[in-house]
């Protein structure tokens, strides 16, 4: 019984130093520009764009497979400051 007890802590912590290492050897960096698309764009989640609301058209705005054009509800000024948003900075 002690020895089964033994086995599964020394288990749980290999395969914890396992997971602690692997994750800061594949860590990525997340791409943050959608969520700031995101607060720029109108928040209506109409689909309007052909998008499932305005997540999946900031997901693609960021990954270039977009026009700000496509958004109908969105503002004119609003079209000009997501354009200059994706000038400033552009996907790496």
């Amino acid at each position: 019984m002690i020895n089964a007890v033994l086995v599964m802590l020394v288990l749980g912590g290999v395969m914890g130093l396992l997971l602690g290492i692997s994750s800061k050897i594949f860590h990525v960096e997340p791409d943050h520009r959608a969520q700031d698309l995101l607060a720029l764009l109108p928040g209506y989640n109409c689909g309007g764009c052909g998008f499932p609301g305005c997540q999946g058209m900031a997901d693609a705005l960021a990954e270039g497979s977009a026009d700000v054009a496509s958004c109908k509800p969105s503002k004119p000024d609003a079209r000009e400051a997501i354009k200059q948003y994706l000038a400033e900075h552009p996907a790496n």
